[in-house]
């Protein structure tokens, strides 16, 4: 017993001795860093009964019926732009609005609402960010509640991933804003 526990003694100081070294650090994951121009602004004369200002980085590809597509093609992305006549049809297209965007609380994990508001320019509103993996990030309508409606979606040309689109989904909100804060009828 006694060569035993002496042989298990060896082992036990080989493997202490042996085992010690740098400890080891867990390091945090790394994290894509995507950085986009500072926007830069243009009005677009839309031939059709509103205008508004758009990032000079996206192309912009006007459609006969008044909608306007946004391409974006550094980030893979477009903001579809979908202009109505009101026709007593308010209620029909501000529910059609709100159903489009609620339609995607199945995949989303948040919801947010912000209001606009600007009765100098008569343009009235609701932007919608989208969270989570839902097939759009953001959304918006604005009306003068009279005789305009237009409502834009932002899509990607990708599987949907939010946590990866997070900086592009971010610097296309504010494009969004901006339209919206920009908005005028004619």
């Amino acid at each position: 017993m006694n060569s035993l526990s002496a042989s298990l003694s060896i082992f036990c100081l080989l493997l202490l001795l042996l085992g010690c070294g740098e400890e080891t650090t867990v390091k945090p994951s790394a994290m894509l860093r995507l950085q986009y121009p500072m926007p830069e602004y243009q009005t677009i004369d839309t031939n059709c009964p509103y205008s508004f200002q758009a990032n000079r980085m996206a192309t912009i590809d006007s459609k006969a019926d008044c909608a306007i597509n946004l391409h974006y093609s550094k980030m893979k992305a477009t903001v579809y732009l979908t202009y109505q006549q009101i026709d007593g049809n308010l209620e029909k297209l501000l529910q059609d609005a709100q159903k489009l965007t609620f339609d995607h609380t199945v995949k989303a994990s948040q919801i947010f609402e912000q209001p606009r508001v600007d009765s100098i320019q008569n343009v009235y509103g609701m932007f919608y960010m989208i969270n989570g993996d839902a097939a759009t990030q953001s959304q918006f309508y604005a009306t003068d509640s009279i005789g305009h409606f237009l409502s834009g979606s932002l899509y990607f040309e990708a599987k949907p991933n939010y946590d990866s689109l997070y900086p592009a989904v971010e610097y296309l909100r504010n494009d969004m804003r901006r339209l919206m804060e920009t908005l005028t009828w004619e």
